[in-house]
């Protein structure tokens, strides 16, 4: 069995993609607490939002907004031992395109 490409079809759904700029403005601040949204968090791991995963972090943290008090490689364990991912790069990236999907109207 040969599959056949339909090219018209692909050309317009990729028609309708929007551009970056349509979705996100490089001056707009993008809150962390945004990025990692409640749903993104309880999805992935124990914790009910941001705020509480880092503030239950091995840091003095208390909250998203002192995320910088975290060292990375405390951070990359946590990360590993709490959540779905293996380290803050992954969360990170999953976490963005939670919010692109989001942003898009597309989940």
């Amino acid at each position: 069995m040969e599959l056949e490409p339909n090219f018209d079809a692909t050309q317009g759904r990729r028609d309708s993609i929007p551009d970056a700029d349509d979705v996100y403005d490089q001056d707009e601040e993008l809150p962390i607490t945004d990025l990692f949204d409640d749903t993104f968090v309880r999805s992935h791991s124990e914790f009910d939002s941001f705020d509480e995963m880092v503030a239950a972090s091995p840091s003095t943290a208390d909250s998203a907004n002192e995320l910088e008090r975290v060292a990375h490689r405390e951070w990359d364990e946590f990360v590993a031992e709490t959540t779905d991912f293996a380290d803050e790069r992954a969360l990170v990236m999953a976490a963005r395109d939670h919010w692109v999907t989001k942003r898009l109207n597309l989940g």
